[in-house]
């Protein structure tokens, strides 16, 4: 008597049903995925810029005067001082992004002469909590 073996291995059907799932998964996950590697690179920039925020307000109440003119170079860009023109305690941090998946955003927090600081993000597609 002759024993029937049974099937071994994948149809090509199968095969290519299997690719196409897996191409209909990626076209969805990879530009979410670059979207919170963004988002990643503008919420360090928005800490690295919080934090400068301390010895700004330090600096303003020694001197009486926003510290404009400085810059200085953080992990992924670069953070610039401007102060408002014709104000002495107003002024701006912008923190630059010049590296990786954020190249070209930026997040700029705004002090006014009465103290109160305000964020915007350069990339509205962008939501950073904390940061319009």
């Amino acid at each position: 008597m002759k024993k029937r073996q049974g099937q071994k291995g994948f149809t090509l059907i199968e095969l290519m049903i299997v690719v196409a799932v897996i191409g209909v998964l990626s076209a969805i996950a990879i530009p979410q995925y670059q979207n919170y590697v963004k988002k990643g690179a503008l919420g360090a920039a928005l800490a690295s810029a919080s934090a400068l925020k301390t010895n700004v307000e330090d600096v303003i109440a020694t001197t009486g005067s926003f510290p404009g003119g400085t810059s200085a170079a953080f992990n992924i860009g670069k953070i610039n001082l401007a102060t408002t023109a014709g104000t002495s305690a107003a002024g701006t941090i912008i923190a630059e992004i010049n590296q990786g998946a954020g190249n070209g955003s930026s997040i700029t927090l705004t002090r006014s002469d009465d103290g109160i600081w305000t964020c915007s993000n350069s990339n509205s597609a962008i939501d950073i909590t904390g940061c319009n």
